[in-house]
């Protein structure tokens, strides 16, 4: 499984340094406006277009790893609870009912009146 994993990094890494390489264009990227001019960098476009594309991805990978964390608490927490539950048997059972037929008196029946 780890060597599949390191295949598909290996291919994601040349086609994004294929990808950065077949867009080696520069480009002018305005970041802020100055009094004297604004501020800005020449960038090749496939970086441009790699940044935005992280930048992109990025928030909603996050919210998946908050998911994940938030997921993994909540079944740690059921795992404890069922564990915890599994120590300390229970000692409610169903109540023992007393024979009720004719001619029969048993221990638990209360004595008749006097």
């Amino acid at each position: 499984m780890q060597a599949l994993r390191t295949l598909g990094w290996v291919i994601i890494t040349i086609v994004l340094v294929a990808f950065v390489a077949i867009n080696w264009t520069p480009v002018r990227v305005n970041f802020w406006p100055l009094e004297q001019g604004y501020l800005y960098f020449d960038w090749p476009i496939g970086f441009v277009a790699l940044a935005f594309f992280v930048l992109g991805l990025l928030p909603m990978w996050l919210v998946h790893r908050a998911f994940r964390w938030r997921t993994a608490k909540r079944l740690a927490a059921m795992e404890n609870s069922l564990r915890a539950a599994a120590v300390t048997p229970s000692v409610a059972t169903a109540p023992v009912m007393p024979d009720r037929s004719i001619g029969s008196v048993t221990a638990t029946d209360p004595l008749p009146p006097a």
